[in-house]
């Protein structure tokens, strides 16, 4: 039990580290955690450039429970007039572990050559969950392949699952973000072996 509560006060210790509105992102993790402890969690806070050149923030934390994934997500928006101030947006679920269908690790090695398993750090890794909650469908028109047809031949498209992605990497978020991640992929791929249908 010791184990679990020392890993849950880490998780409230790397919101507040991240300075991210903490009170905030902690509060709508809490929500969703409820009484059940933490086993394994990443924090992951990133900046992005809009094409207005303003800076938009947006934190995600992924949490592990003895039975559930916790996703939380919170982004920034700019003030939408002078005298106002920014505004946050955050969101969280909770995924049974039955109810996660892929989880996939993608792991970028600059010199494969010289790998050493166990010892040599990946640049950058790519966590993909899937918990088929979401589809995106894209749709086209239909053509025939004649250029004068002027026919309605319907539409064609394509329905993909709106996985979540995490990308973190050495030179954007240092080693240690390395490790979390793949430690915390490790841990989510035991839990959902177990887990069953």
């Amino acid at each position: 039990m010791r184990e679990t509560r020392v890993m849950t006060e880490g998780l409230w210790a790397a919101i507040e580290r991240h300075g991210y509105y903490p009170g905030l992102v902690s509060d709508a993790v809490a929500s969703a955690l409820g009484s059940e402890p933490v086993t394994a969690f990443v924090v992951h806070h990133d900046a992005i450039f809009d094409p207005g050149m303003e800076v938009r923030r947006h934190m995600t934390v992924l949490a592990l429970t003895p039975t559930r994934l916790l996703y939380s997500h919170t982004d920034e928006h700019p003030a939408e007039e002078p005298d106002s101030r920014p505004r946050a947006e955050t969101s969280t679920e909770a995924i049974r572990f039955a109810k996660i269908s892929s989880v996939a690790l993608t792991r970028v090695v600059p010199d494969p050559a010289t790998y050493v398993p166990g010892v040599t750090m990946p640049s950058e890794v790519m966590l993909t969950i899937g918990w088929n909650v979401l589809s995106h469908l894209e749709l086209e028109p239909a053509h025939c392949g004649d250029e004068n047809c002027e026919a309605d031949h319907g539409y064609l498209g394509t329905i993909t699952a709106d996985d979540f992605s995490l990308r973190v990497s050495s030179a954007a978020d240092g080693e240690e973000a390395i490790r979390q991640v793949l430690g915390f992929a490790r841990a989510l791929s035991d839990a959902t072996a177990v887990a069953g249908p």
